[in-house]
């Protein structure tokens, strides 16, 4: 085989950093962040140890990277929402089913609880998880200011929308506490409490 033939075959290395990715997040839901040493993490991947190190300097610099992965997913979701002809509620509400059953995955919780507690002890953690949490409240707040009350004070909009985000964010705790919960009366539910808080 030529040489021009195996560099086609080489990953690029945006799918080389995805692999790790994929690896890494299968290591900390199995073993948690702790017991994902970055040695199980190479084998997970199929990779040396050295490999991992020319795309990540640190576990957390593959956590920022899955958050940043998330933010990105998220981002996509809330443009999809805003291009929507018609009431952004409705289109808020329209996405519930796919919301809930993504909160309700159980692999998804598990990953996310796990940075959440490696959070509360690790200063590097938090500061990443805030900073992407604060960049989630401007696209949220932005994109439901569409909608926003006259009367509804600054301090009052920003709580209605901080309510929403704990919705979503309960569901994922919900998810390993009921995983067998009944979907489809909870998201009509969750439509008019939304609806209440945004409507």
């Amino acid at each position: 085989m030529s040489d021009d033939a195996n560099t086609t075959l080489r990953p690029t290395p945006e799918a080389r950093r995805q692999q790790i990715l994929d690896a890494a997040c299968d290591c900390v839901r199995q073993a948690g962040f702790h017991g994902a040493s970055m040695a199980e993490i190479a084998k997970a991947a199929g990779l040396s140890v050295g490999q991992i190190y020319r795309y990540f300097e640190n576990k957390e610099a593959i956590i920022a990277a899955i958050v940043a992965q998330d933010l990105a997913e998220m981002r996509e979701k809330f443009a999809e929402m805003e291009s929507r002809p018609g009431d952004l509620v409705d289109a808020v509400t329209e996405h519930l089913p796919e919301a809930v059953e993504k909160c309700f995955d159980l692999g998804r919780a598990a990953l996310t609880l796990e940075v959440l507690a490696e959070a509360s002890r690790n200063p590097k953690v938090a500061a990443i998880l805030r900073a992407a949490d604060a960049q989630e409240r401007v696209y949220a707040q932005t994109m439901l200011d569409r909608g926003r009350k006259p009367e509804w004070s600054d301090a009052e909009f920003q709580a209605r929308c901080e309510a929403v985000g704990l919705l979503f964010d309960g569901m994922i705790i919900r998810a390993v506490n009921h995983p067998d919960t009944d979907r489809e009366p909870l998201t009509r539910v969750l439509a008019a409490t939304i609806r209440h808080l945004l409507g």
